[in-house]
């Protein structure tokens, strides 16, 4: 071993299998591609397209900027998306009604029939997922759910601050 060599400097440590970000990333990717399976396989769909489909199967008539935010996806992703599944006809973009410069989207006929095959395996899965739970459970989940989507919100507008300052 080399004496002169300095010892290593103390790294911080990030233990992931406790940090929640982590576990609620590797959750949501391991679920989002169970269900996927279905879909890209039938479809050729992919988990973004999906996503555009199930948030405008819900609330017709959004921008594709509405979307992105409803979802929490990069509006490039999202945009990209869009833009294959009008290419492939499933979905429609009008202007607006009320504002020529805005454009809406919904699904295409097309779009819908798929929409509705997609939909109800998606809930099947979400049931079979679901099922190891007791209602109590599944109610405490969707209520802790709210309360970290609120709490979210709010760190994100706080001003970042460092902790070990002091």
């Amino acid at each position: 071993m080399n004496a002169s060599r300095p010892a290593p400097a103390a790294h911080a440590q990030l233990d992931l299998e406790h940090f929640l970000p982590y576990r609620l990333s590797v959750l949501s990717n391991r679920v989002s591609s169970a269900i996927a399976r279905v879909y890209v396989e039938r479809f050729a769909l992919g988990v973004t397209e999906w996503r555009v489909m199930a948030v405008l199967g819900r609330y017709p008539d959004l921008s594709a900027n509405e979307v992105a935010q409803r979802t929490a996806m990069d509006k490039v992703a999202v945009s990209r998306a869009v833009a294959r599944l009008i290419e492939a006809g499933r979905l429609d973009r009008e202007m607006h009604d009320d504002d020529r410069r805005r454009s809406v989207l919904r699904l295409s006929e097309a779009g819908q029939l798929i929409y509705d095959e997609v939909a109800p395996l998606a809930l099947g899965f979400e049931r079979r997922l679901l099922d190891g739970m007791d209602a109590a459970e599944r109610e405490l989940l969707f209520r802790l759910l709210d309360r970290l989507d609120e709490l979210e919100i709010r760190a994100e507008a706080e001003p970042a601050r460092d902790t070990q300052a002091g």
